[in-house]
């Protein structure tokens, strides 16, 4: 994305601050629409913006007022948990609206939590077409080649749009950043679980969790990704620009837990329990699960300024991180450039034109 064109986007969604901004703190709230509702993080953002903790004021101000069921016949998961969160919702006062053009009539912003990443870019389309500001949930998409067009929808229609995994926000992979007993971190190794679909790129349907993680510890900036695959594990190992190594462990045989080891210039620390606090010697400190609330607190402040707390071509890197994996594996394990997988997404995008 060049800079000509950021600004554009940066400058549109100031227009749309003010008109959020006066939704929220007048006797309005904003109004959220979901588009898909067989992500459970759609039920748990819903109550926490409902009723948020007493000490995270910038939770509020939002009002889920319509969803639109979605689902994949094909992913069977989906329609027993739309059945499954559908009485939670309205008892939370959330219409279930037949259409997503109900959704969008009767929101300011809009949700896209259907896990089918295939659906992501056409509802995306829907939805930053009619000028709603839009978070989509995991997988952004089902193809790094989608992931780009979303964003070159969100620039577009001059509505701004981003996405990422839950774990980008648990208080203990960010606490990993400038932690005491790390300093400056050098490297990381992120671990967690890795199923794969045949219908989604492998690390794009669960690893994406884990790879967020890692990008939240190290920042953006990885140039080159290889990849070992075995029916037990993955090893995914990335280069940064500026010579730091972090690497992604999936687990899919033994024990299972999501965190990370963090290698410093101080120290080398454990990013310690999934959505708790990062621990101190060692020790995670005693709190409150936090595993949804930190990314629902990012979702409110996006929908009330319009400004995505994740630059676009981060993510784009992340995605392009993952990609460069899939065509390490293709290609026997060599190192791939991330700036080449996204060149080649880029104009095999153009071609389509």
């Amino acid at each position: 994305m060049n800079k000509p064109t950021h600004l554009k986007v940066v400058l549109t969604a100031i227009i749309l601050m003010f008109a959020v901004h006066q939704s929220a703190y007048s006797d309005d709230p904003v109004r959220v629409g979901i588009i898909g509702f067989d992500n459970y993080q759609s039920l748990a953002f819903t109550k926490l913006w409902h009723k948020p903790p007493q000490d995270n004021a910038e939770l509020g101000g939002l009002k889920v007022v319509a969803a639109w069921r979605g689902g994949s016949p094909d992913i069977e998961e989906t329609l027993v948990d739309i059945d499954r969160w559908e009485p939670s919702l309205k008892k939370n006062d959330v219409e279930i609206v037949d259409s997503i053009d109900e959704v969008l009539q009767q929101c300011d912003v809009v949700m896209i939590m259907t896990i089918d990443g295939r659906t992501h870019l056409k509802l995306a389309e829907q939805a930053l077409k009619a000028h709603k500001p839009t978070y989509i949930g995991r997988p952004m998409a089902a193809s790094f080649e989608d992931v780009i067009a979303i964003f070159d929808l969100s620039e577009k229609y001059n509505t701004p749009v981003f996405s990422c995994s839950q774990h980008r926000y648990s208080p203990g992979f960010i606490g990993m950043r400038n932690h005491p007993e790390v300093g400056e971190v050098i490297g990381c190794n992120v671990y967690g679980g890795c199923p794969t679909e045949e219908h989604h790129p492998d690390l794009f349907w669960h690893s994406i969790h884990s790879i967020e993680a890692l990008y939240t510890i190290m920042g953006p900036g990885a140039v080159s990704v290889t990849r070992a695959r075995t029916d037990d594990a993955e090893l995914v190992t990335g280069v940064w620009k500026d010579g730091r190594i972090g690497s992604y462990r999936g687990i899919r045989r033994g024990a299972l837990k999501y965190s990370a080891t963090v290698f410093g210039d101080k120290g080398v620390a454990p990013a310690g329990i999934y959505g708790y606090a990062a621990p101190v010697n060692g020790v995670v400190p005693k709190g409150r699960y936090m595993g949804y609330e930190g990314l629902a607190t990012e979702i409110a402040k996006f929908y009330r300024t319009g400004e995505s707390p994740i630059e676009p071509d981060e993510t784009i890197e992340l995605f392009g991180f993952m990609e460069a994996a899939h065509e390490s594996h293709r290609q026997g394990g060599v190192p791939v450039s991330i700036d080449e997988v996204i060149a080649n997404a880029r104009q095999k995008l153009d071609s389509q034109k």
